[in-house]
């Protein structure tokens, strides 16, 4: 069963989004040539704590981290450590927060100074393609409607859609039903509801689709060693237009 949040359960939704875009905001102004993936990592850590909360990744099947930090062909749950940002990398910031009990969950990538024009269309397309999921995500349609606008939109461009990792629902906990894949059929699967809470999240290669677990077990990489980007937001269902709970601040551009 989808969880329908209450109204003031839903209060609460965007409580925890609005802290959690906070937290991305701070830590996309910090990327920069020379800062360390654990640099960034325990930045997430102090940051989320000032907010009085706590993140829903640490700990999560044994995660060391407190976000996902992943660089270039990384596609996500990378994790931070000694690796340098270089000019010209890609990282992809995945946070979280879990406030007065319940989780906001939001990504973006962000280049590394100036990256090639291809990665800045990718994460163009990225972008696009979780605005068109979104504008899905309301009363009356039908879950795949969001997979296939997404997966449509990715191969409009010419890029590919990560099949192995998926979006999901979030609430009191991180990981709520639905599963939302970044592909699909029109008008099939569950219909949406007022009150669901979404985290749409595209994962798009450069590349092929192909993906891997490197050897810590957490790490998944495009095979190709092809770039991949990745931005999610959490989003409501209402009785009208998607409401996103994440809304950030900064630019992936900066």
């Amino acid at each position: 069963m989808i969880p329908i949040k209450r109204p003031h359960e839903i209060d609460c939704m965007r409580q925890s989004g609005a802290a959690v875009a906070e937290v991305l905001d701070a830590l996309m102004a910090m990327v920069e040539p020379g800062v360390t993936t654990g640099d960034l990592d325990a930045q997430a850590a102090s940051l989320i704590r000032a907010k009085g909360g706590k993140s829903p990744f640490h700990g999560y099947r044994g995660f060391p981290g407190h976000i996902c930090i992943s660089v270039n062909e990384e596609v996500v749950h990378g994790i931070g450590g000694r690796r340098r940002l270089a000019y010209g990398d890609l990282v992809k910031l995945d946070v979280g927060i879990v406030l007065n009990g319940w989780v906001g969950d939001t990504a973006a990538s962000v280049p590394v100074g100036s990256v090639s024009p291809e990665i800045t269309q990718l994460c163009k397309q990225t972008e696009m393609a979780l605005a068109a999921g979104i504008s899905k995500a309301r009363a009356g349609n039908r879950l795949g409607d969001i997979g296939s606008v997404i997966e449509k939109t990715v191969s409009q461009g010419g890029y590919s859609v990560v099949k192995e990792f998926v979006g999901h629902g979030v609430g009191r906990s991180l990981h709520e039903e639905p599963q939302i894949p970044n592909y699909g059929k029109a008008g099939t699967g569950p219909l949406l509801k007022p009150g669901m809470t979404l985290a749409i999240e595209p994962m798009v290669n450069l590349g092929r689709s192909d993906v891997r677990i490197l050897a810590d077990g957490w790490t998944v990489v495009a095979v190709d060693g092809k770039f991949s980007s990745h931005f999610e937001h959490t989003v409501l269902v209402t009785e009208g237009d998607p409401e996103i709970l994440t809304c950030r601040k900064v630019t992936a551009s900066k």
